[in-house]
């Protein structure tokens, strides 16, 4: 019974943020909020090849080879911000 109550909960929310946000055409829908979100999250070093979508080698060799990459250094492990990230690509790519 519990289950069901948190569902009809939940269903209630979104079912009202998406009454209140339906004439609005600037309006983000819960999976664009999040993305949002997204672009102050850390990757790790060790992760980077999944974001980029290459192999754990390949990711090697780029970072070896471009060290104007954005990174961020914390306790000396090596990150990376996603949205930083994303637009570094975005400027090599082309």
């Amino acid at each position: 019974m519990m289950w069901l109550g948190l569902g009809i909960a939940i269903a209630g929310y979104l079912i009202g943020d998406g009454l209140k946000n339906f004439k609005n055409p600037n309006s983000k829908n819960i999976l664009e909020s999040l993305d949002d979100n997204d672009d102050h999250e850390l990757i790790k070093e060790n992760e980077v090849h999944h974001f980029i979508g290459i192999s754990k080698e390949d990711a090697k060799h780029l970072i070896a080879e471009h060290t104007s990459i954005p990174h961020i250094v914390i306790n000396n492990k090596v990150y990376y911000q996603k949205a930083k990230l994303r637009e570094w690509l975005m400027k090599i790519g082309s």
